[in-house]
């Protein structure tokens, strides 16, 4: 039988077969002199037909263990003990996506914008017709005054010159009834969905809201540094917004009575007769213009996350803040 070399009892190593700590440097590479000297007698055992001692074999593999744990503790900086590297430390998010417009309403709104601006530039051209103060016209609705004296026209002569409106009242009377059509489906086609999908309760005004509208009323003129919480819209953008619902609704109805004063006479006479009808429609869409312009500037100074969730339909919020879409499956 072939002598084996002396076995490492357990207190000089550990259980994965590394040296114990504090071991010297100079015991590992003996040991894995050791380790190599057995490899080729067990070699040359092989090649002659020897078979050894079964005591041996697991003393093979337990060199070859020893091996590699002092290959590990050698590429090491001598001396020190190997440790693992430290975990990174989780960190929680602090901001999310949150669905804020619906596919459909985005649709709808994108497709209001220029169907309103064609509606009021069109109008524009019909209504300078009779804006025009050479032959003295009855009609003289545009003007703010008493009597005789008039404090404020609608419009000056240059107005009309930058918009190329003389004589181009036909041109206005085929644009205005076409997108009129376009104007009152879309219209249409937002209440209904609005109602049967649940998002009228983010839009429609409550009991709050006309306190929360005087709270961001003075927060934007800068009387205040509190805002009042809020969902999807504060309390100023739902009476806004649900405003100008009713103002197209009225829009329709005024224009109705306005194009066919015989046939809807029922509709100008409860309107309080055609040159009523025309007030009412002039003054809604100087309202449209005033509320178009207040809309731009808010979305600009809300910046550009406000912006792009009517385009994306999502919007960027604190994980703090309430979920729109949670509130949307609260509804059942």
């Amino acid at each position: 039988m072939l002598s084996l070399v002396h076995r490492p009892s357990m207190d000089e190593r550990e259980d994965n077969g590394r040296p114990a700590h504090g071991q010297p440097l100079a015991e590992a590479k003996n040991a894995i002199s050791q380790t190599s000297n057995l490899q080729n007698t067990s070699s040359q055992a092989d090649g002659e037909g020897i078979s050894l001692d079964p005591v041996a074999q697991p003393l093979a593999k337990s060199t070859d263990t020893l091996l590699e744990g002092n290959s590990a503790t050698l590429s090491a900086v001598p001396g020190d003990t190997p440790t693992a590297p430290a975990e990174t430390p989780l960190v929680s998010p602090r901001i999310r996506l949150d669905k804020k417009h619906p596919l459909a309403i985005r649709w709808m709104h994108w497709i209001n914008f220029p169907v309103l601006f064609t509606m009021i530039w069109s109008g524009l051209l019909i209504y300078w017709n009779d804006s025009d103060n050479a032959y003295k016209h009855p009609h003289a609705v545009y003007r703010i005054g008493v009597g005789p004296f008039t404090l404020v026209r609608f419009f000056p002569e240059w107005f009309w010159k930058a918009m190329n409106a003389p004589y181009h009242v036909t041109q206005g009377l085929g644009y205005h009834f076409f997108f009129m059509w376009v104007f009152a489906i879309n219209g249409i086609l937002y209440v209904l969905f609005t109602i049967f999908s649940g998002e009228w309760s983010f839009v429609v005004p409550d009991r709050k809201s006309l306190k929360e509208a005087i709270q961001v009323t003075l927060k934007d003129f800068h009387l205040s540094k509190t805002l009042p919480p809020q969902t999807k819209y504060n309390g100023a953008q739902k009476i806004a917004y649900t405003s100008v619902i009713v103002m197209g609704m009225g829009s329709l109805i005024t224009g109705l009575a306005i194009y066919k004063p015989t046939q809807a006479h029922w509709v100008t006479t409860l309107l309080g007769g055609y040159e009523m009808a025309r007030w009412e429609h002039f003054l809604l869409t100087m309202g449209f213009c005033g509320f178009f312009l207040i809309h731009v500037t808010q979305v600009v100074l809300a910046g550009w996350n406000n912006f792009r969730s009517m385009v994306s339909g999502l919007e960027v919020k604190p994980v703090e803040e309430p979920s729109l879409e949670a509130e949307r499956r609260s509804w059942g």
